[in-house]
């Protein structure tokens, strides 16, 4: 994984984008760089918390895939 946590800040709290784009880059970081991270540690159970409500939650099934729950908060 080659992001740095500044650029996952800026990712996260980018302040130009509507509700809708934010929601899309939560589920796309969830989806690619925390999967990512979570598959190549080999963990077993995840959750990350970004502080402004969005929350994901990994865990490894038994057949080795990934079990993948994620939510988003959007105040309009």
């Amino acid at each position: 994984m080659n992001t740095s946590i500044e650029e996952l800040k800026d990712i996260l709290s980018d302040k130009d984008n509507s509700p809708e784009i934010k929601r899309q880059k939560w589920s796309g970081f969830v989806e690619s760089e925390v999967v990512n991270f979570f598959d190549e540690h080999k963990i077993e159970k995840l959750t990350v918390e970004d502080g402004n409500g969005n929350r994901a939650k990994l865990a490894r099934t038994k057949d080795g895939g990934i079990k993948t729950e994620y939510s988003s908060i959007v105040i309009l």
